[in-house]
């Protein structure tokens, strides 16, 4: 009883001091911490739930959507690059199939811009193509679709966006979908 009382009234003590004490007994033996069966930990879980979303998108089995054949661009991908050219500023966003985007970068952000002499011309599309194509592999995206329209696909600007994102790593064609 007396050695619980001095114990009570020590404890406030170091712990406004920040003095670590461990759970003391009155026992003289060590703890015995009980073993581990090795055999337990091996066992494999007979139901396995992947909680993982884009799981599906990886092993190229998800659902695409199709959509009218008559629309324009195209609704049949995962991810989609788009490039917003402004008359200031570049964008580039890679779009998910549900309309969020995933990873952009811009000519807005300082850290592209202050590397930049304007960030309008054809160096500005490349800078922003490679820091978009390092987000990506970053963020596990290593394949997109990109559909420009005929007068961005023959522009110098956008040519050298898509050269730099293919230098990147990133393969700018989906694979096709396995329906079995």
């Amino acid at each position: 009883m007396a050695l619980r009382l001095r114990f009570w009234g020590l404890l406030p003590f170091c712990r406004n001091l920040g003095c670590r004490v461990a759970a003391l007994s009155t026992s003289a033996k060590p703890a015995v911490k009980p073993e581990v069966d090795p055999v337990g930990n091996e066992a494999i879980a007979p139901e396995f739930t992947n909680r993982n979303p884009r799981n599906l998108e990886l092993l190229a089995v998800a659902r695409k959507e199709r959509g009218w054949g008559t629309v324009w661009p195209s609704r049949e991908f995962w991810h989609r690059l788009r490039v917003i050219r402004s008359q200031h500023h570049i964008e580039a966003l890679v779009e998910h199939r549900n309309g969020q985007v995933v990873v952009s970068a811009s000519t807005r952000e300082w850290a592209i811009k202050k590397h930049l002499y304007s960030t309008k011309n054809v160096v500005a599309c490349e800078s922003v193509g490679r820091v978009l194509a390092q987000r990506c592999l970053e963020a596990g995206i290593n394949f997109m679709v990109y559909q420009p329209t005929p007068w961005e696909a023959a522009s110098d600007s956008m040519k050298r966006l898509q050269i730099a994102m293919i230098e990147g790593g990133v393969v700018l064609q989906e694979p096709r979908r396995i329906y079995e």
